[in-house]
Protein backbone atom coordinates (compact mmCIF):
# COMPACT_ATOMS: atom_id res chain seq x y z
CA UNK A 1 0.00 0.00 0.00
CA UNK A 2 1.33 3.70 -0.61
CA UNK A 3 2.94 5.39 2.19
CA UNK A 4 1.80 9.35 1.97
CA UNK A 5 0.43 10.36 5.37
CA UNK A 6 -1.40 13.27 3.95
CA UNK A 7 -2.58 11.77 1.01
CA UNK A 8 -3.99 9.13 3.24
CA UNK A 9 -5.63 11.64 5.76
CA UNK A 10 -6.85 13.48 2.86
CA UNK A 11 -8.97 10.41 1.69
CA UNK A 12 -10.18 8.75 5.02
CA UNK A 13 -11.63 12.73 5.33
CA UNK A 14 -13.36 12.00 2.26
CA UNK A 15 -14.43 8.79 3.30
CA UNK A 16 -15.82 10.64 6.46
CA UNK A 17 -18.09 13.03 4.47
CA UNK A 18 -19.32 10.29 1.93
CA UNK A 19 -20.25 8.11 5.13
CA UNK A 20 -21.73 11.16 6.86
CA UNK A 21 -23.45 12.50 3.19
CA UNK A 22 -24.39 8.96 1.98
CA UNK A 23 -23.96 6.68 4.46
CA UNK A 24 -22.50 3.10 4.63
CA UNK A 25 -23.89 1.76 1.66
CA UNK A 26 -22.64 5.36 -0.71
CA UNK A 27 -18.89 4.24 0.49
CA UNK A 28 -17.25 3.30 -2.21
CA UNK A 29 -13.09 3.65 -3.63
CA UNK A 30 -14.96 5.87 -6.33
CA UNK A 31 -16.77 7.96 -4.20
CA UNK A 32 -14.10 8.44 -1.85
CA UNK A 33 -11.73 9.67 -5.21
CA UNK A 34 -14.48 12.34 -5.95
CA UNK A 35 -14.55 13.55 -2.79
CA UNK A 36 -10.81 14.21 -2.00
CA UNK A 37 -10.90 15.24 -5.78
CA UNK A 38 -7.77 12.37 -6.75
CA UNK A 39 -7.45 10.26 -9.26
CA UNK A 40 -9.67 7.29 -9.25
CA UNK A 41 -8.62 4.47 -7.98
CA UNK A 42 -6.36 6.40 -5.59
CA UNK A 43 -8.08 5.22 -2.49
CA UNK A 44 -7.70 1.43 -3.70
CA UNK A 45 -4.02 2.33 -3.98
CA UNK A 46 -3.87 3.43 -0.08
CA UNK A 47 -6.93 0.94 1.14
CA UNK A 48 -6.30 -2.98 0.66
CA UNK A 49 -10.16 -3.45 1.04
CA UNK A 50 -13.37 -1.68 1.46
CA UNK A 51 -13.36 -3.27 5.06
CA UNK A 52 -9.56 -1.72 5.73
CA UNK A 53 -10.97 2.02 4.36
CA UNK A 54 -13.76 1.45 7.01
CA UNK A 55 -11.53 0.33 9.90
CA UNK A 56 -8.99 3.28 9.34
CA UNK A 57 -11.74 5.40 8.41
CA UNK A 58 -13.09 4.78 12.38
CA UNK A 59 -10.09 5.53 13.60
CA UNK A 60 -9.21 8.84 12.38
CA UNK A 61 -12.69 9.78 13.05
CA UNK A 62 -11.56 8.83 16.87
CA UNK A 63 -8.67 11.61 15.86
CA UNK A 64 -10.60 14.36 14.84
CA UNK A 65 -13.13 14.09 17.54
CA UNK A 66 -10.35 14.66 20.04
CA UNK A 67 -9.89 17.27 22.34
CA UNK A 68 -7.71 19.79 21.70
CA UNK A 69 -4.87 20.17 24.49
CA UNK A 70 -4.50 23.76 24.52
CA UNK A 71 -8.77 23.91 25.12
CA UNK A 72 -8.44 21.18 27.60
CA UNK A 73 -5.44 22.42 29.39
CA UNK A 74 -7.34 25.83 29.90
CA UNK A 75 -10.55 23.82 31.53
CA UNK A 76 -8.24 21.92 33.76
CA UNK A 77 -7.05 24.57 35.22
CA UNK A 78 -10.53 24.91 37.25
CA UNK A 79 -11.44 23.26 40.66
CA UNK A 80 -12.07 19.29 40.17
CA UNK A 81 -15.98 19.64 40.53
CA UNK A 82 -19.10 19.20 38.79
CA UNK A 83 -19.00 22.49 37.43
CA UNK A 84 -15.58 21.70 35.62
CA UNK A 85 -17.07 18.11 34.15
CA UNK A 86 -19.94 20.35 32.67
CA UNK A 87 -17.68 22.58 31.24
CA UNK A 88 -15.74 19.33 29.80
CA UNK A 89 -19.38 18.32 28.17
CA UNK A 90 -20.22 21.49 27.09
CA UNK A 91 -16.42 21.37 25.01
CA UNK A 92 -17.80 17.61 23.48
CA UNK A 93 -20.78 19.87 22.34
CA UNK A 94 -18.93 22.04 21.10
CA UNK A 95 -16.13 19.46 19.29
CA UNK A 96 -19.02 17.97 18.27
CA UNK A 97 -20.71 20.53 16.29
CA UNK A 98 -17.50 21.79 14.92
CA UNK A 99 -17.22 18.11 12.80
CA UNK A 100 -21.13 17.10 12.65
CA UNK A 101 -19.59 14.99 9.56
CA UNK A 102 -17.10 12.99 12.09
CA UNK A 103 -19.89 12.50 14.76
CA UNK A 104 -22.40 11.35 11.72
CA UNK A 105 -20.25 9.13 9.79
CA UNK A 106 -19.37 7.33 13.40
CA UNK A 107 -22.88 6.54 13.55
CA UNK A 108 -22.95 5.61 9.98
CA UNK A 109 -20.33 3.07 10.94
CA UNK A 110 -22.34 2.11 14.21
CA UNK A 111 -24.81 1.33 12.02
CA UNK A 112 -23.05 -0.75 9.59
CA UNK A 113 -21.37 -2.63 12.39
CA UNK A 114 -24.78 -4.29 12.98
CA UNK A 115 -24.64 -6.19 9.57
CA UNK A 116 -20.72 -6.88 9.88
CA UNK A 117 -19.05 -9.29 12.39
CA UNK A 118 -15.60 -8.18 11.57
CA UNK A 119 -16.69 -4.17 11.62
CA UNK A 120 -18.19 -4.85 15.19
CA UNK A 121 -15.19 -6.34 16.55
CA UNK A 122 -12.80 -3.58 15.26
CA UNK A 123 -15.66 -0.47 16.54
CA UNK A 124 -16.39 -2.43 19.45
CA UNK A 125 -12.83 -2.45 20.54
CA UNK A 126 -12.18 1.15 19.76
CA UNK A 127 -14.85 2.28 21.23
CA UNK A 128 -14.62 0.59 24.41
CA UNK A 129 -11.03 1.55 24.34
CA UNK A 130 -11.90 5.27 24.57
CA UNK A 131 -14.62 4.86 26.98
CA UNK A 132 -12.05 3.16 29.59
CA UNK A 133 -9.68 5.72 28.60
CA UNK A 134 -12.41 8.06 29.20
CA UNK A 135 -13.13 6.61 32.69
CA UNK A 136 -9.14 6.67 33.35
CA UNK A 137 -8.43 10.38 32.84
CA UNK A 138 -11.86 11.21 34.71
CA UNK A 139 -10.43 9.55 37.99
CA UNK A 140 -7.05 10.25 36.83
CA UNK A 141 -7.65 14.26 37.03
CA UNK A 142 -9.53 13.76 40.14
CA UNK A 143 -13.32 14.40 38.98
CA UNK A 144 -15.60 14.17 40.63
CA UNK A 145 -17.80 10.26 40.46
CA UNK A 146 -16.78 7.72 39.81
CA UNK A 147 -16.36 4.95 36.82
CA UNK A 148 -20.52 4.38 36.96
CA UNK A 149 -20.27 8.35 36.37
CA UNK A 150 -18.29 7.98 33.70
CA UNK A 151 -20.23 5.06 31.62
CA UNK A 152 -23.87 6.81 32.41
CA UNK A 153 -22.22 10.62 31.09
CA UNK A 154 -21.33 8.55 28.07
CA UNK A 155 -24.82 6.80 27.67
CA UNK A 156 -26.58 9.94 28.31
CA UNK A 157 -24.13 12.81 25.60
CA UNK A 158 -24.47 9.53 23.18
CA UNK A 159 -28.61 9.70 23.41
CA UNK A 160 -28.36 13.62 23.45
CA UNK A 161 -25.94 14.10 20.44
CA UNK A 162 -27.54 11.45 18.50
CA UNK A 163 -30.85 13.64 18.97
CA UNK A 164 -29.19 16.86 18.74
CA UNK A 165 -27.28 16.12 14.93
CA UNK A 166 -30.31 14.09 13.56
CA UNK A 167 -33.91 15.19 14.66
CA UNK A 168 -32.64 18.56 16.01
CA UNK A 169 -36.16 20.38 16.60
CA UNK A 170 -37.75 17.48 18.56
CA UNK A 171 -36.00 18.90 21.27
CA UNK A 172 -35.11 22.10 19.80
CA UNK A 173 -31.23 23.20 19.34
CA UNK A 174 -31.51 26.14 21.56
CA UNK A 175 -32.46 24.01 24.51
CA UNK A 176 -28.98 22.06 24.00
CA UNK A 177 -26.86 23.61 26.89
CA UNK A 178 -29.37 23.58 29.36
CA UNK A 179 -30.06 19.93 28.88
CA UNK A 180 -25.95 19.08 29.17
CA UNK A 181 -26.20 21.19 32.09
CA UNK A 182 -28.87 19.47 33.80
CA UNK A 183 -26.99 15.76 32.58
CA UNK A 184 -23.91 17.09 34.94
CA UNK A 185 -26.26 18.22 37.53
CA UNK A 186 -28.13 15.06 38.03
CA UNK A 187 -25.72 12.47 36.83
CA UNK A 188 -22.53 14.18 38.91
CA UNK A 189 -21.71 14.10 42.63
Amino acid sequence: MVQNPARRTALTDAAIDVLADQGARGLTFRAVDVRAGVPTGTASNYFASRDDLLDQTARHIHHRLTPDPVVLGGLLRAPRDRALVTALLHDLVRRIDADRSGYLAMLELRLEATRRPELRAQLTAAVREQLEANVAYHLGEGLPGDRETVVVLYLAMTGLLVEHLTLPDVLGADTLPALVDTLAARIVP
